[in-house]
């Protein structure tokens, strides 16, 4: 397969000039324990100092095994979900890549993979790596930059990371990167190491040039032998989990924003928000209801996020999340399709944080 020209427009979801992913409608219903509510208007930077770079998760219902190029509304629908809300505090890169498609990956989960003769494995990476390269030659400028994944975008960033900044010159841009679902590999116990040879984890909303990355799981239910996320890669390695509800460790309010109606594959709708009341914005959040934590089994490192419903309130009692297949939850995915709805919030705040102090360190 020829290599994409990112020089053309079509080829990013979101880019200036050619934002309309981005530009998706973002009011939410802010719902108080109590059952009332309030509307929260998205209020995006004028002239925002920094960039954001976007890789999005396995989306595409492409039939085949590799996605087109094409904008289909799973790109467009996860987008909303996972980034627009950062123009907020940056400005937006999201480029399409041809990714392994979802209907590739129920394929290989139910024992009968697709073929991938004369498919290079590597073709997602290739793309972003090119639509980086465009974007560092032509948009950059030497500003800031936040790196942000999920899932294969989290991998597709990973090799990013280690490859094209780990130890080169552009790596003083880098502002941070936040790669969720995904089990970044550091030593047992120490921030740099494993994946990144100089990319530490992240402790502080000032601290710059670091990394962030977890995997959730709900408190109630965490990672067994058969999960899929936060195990070991090998001897003395741990996935590292560090929490945006709390950089300096322990546990923390979490700030979510949850798709109101529905997720971006099958996230468990909540139907009833609150007793005896509409939610008509696309998105809903429920402050003071959950909490998180980095923790450790015998098997995993991971976020565990705690549920503090009260059945008798107004307010729904529990959240969506949950990969449910045939009926039945997959408790081995853990929380993985609202990793990034979970944090929403607390990202934000601690990209504003970079932002101000990458522009005092360039000073």
């Amino acid at each position: 397969m020829p290599a994409n020209d990112y020089s053309q427009p079509a080829t990013w979801l979101c880019a200036p000039g050619h934002n309309a992913a981005c530009d998706a409608a973002l009011d939410t219903t802010v719902v108080a324990a109590n059952g009332t509510l309030t509307i929260e208007k998205l209020a995006p930077a004028k002239a925002p100092a920094i960039d954001c770079f976007y890789v999005y998760p396995t989306v595409s219902r492409d039939p085949g095994l590799v996605a087109t190029m094409d904008a289909e509304p799973e790109e467009l629908a996860v987008v909303a979900q996972q980034f627009a809300r950062f123009g907020q505090v940056c400005r937006q890169f999201a480029p399409i890549y041809r990714q392994f498609t979802l209907t590739a990956l129920v394929a290989r989960m139910s024992g009968k993979p697709m073929s991938a003769d004369g498919i290079d494995p590597k073709i997602g990476y290739h793309d972003v790596v090119d639509a980086w390269t465009y974007y560092l030659a032509h948009y950059n400028n030497g500003r800031g930059v936040v790196l942000i994944g999920h899932s294969q975008g989290s991998g597709v960033l990973t090799e990013l990371i280690k490859n094209e900044i780990d130890g080169k010159p552009v790596q003083h841009r880098l502002v941070s990167a936040i790669l969720m679902g995904t089990r970044l590999q550091v030593p047992a116990g120490k921030d740099v190491g494993g994946d990144f040879a100089s990319v530490p984890l992240c402790h502080s909303s000032n601290q710059l040039g670091c990394v962030i990355a977890y995997a959730s799981f709900r408190a109630t239910t965490p990672p067994a032998a058969t999960s899929l996320f936060g195990k070991s890669g090998g001897p003395g390695l741990e996935a590292a989990c560090v929490n945006p509800a709390a950089l300096a460790g322990g546990s923390g309010a979490v700030h979510a924003y949850f798709a109101a109606h529905s997720g971006f594959v099958n996230a468990g709708a909540v139907t009833d928000w609150v007793k005896g009341k509409t939610i008509a914005t696309p998105f809903v959040s429920v402050p003071g209801m959950l909490t998180a934590s980095c923790e450790k089994n015998d098997v995993a490192s991971y976020l565990a996020i705690t549920v503090h419903g009260d059945p008798a309130a107004a307010r729904t009692a529990d959240i969506p999340g949950d990969v449910i297949v045939a009926g039945q939850v997959r408790a081995d995915w853990g929380l993985h399709l609202i990793d990034a709805s979970l944090f929403m919030g607390n990202l934000l705040a601690i990209v504003r944080d970079e932002a101000a102090a990458y522009g005092r360190a360039k000073r």
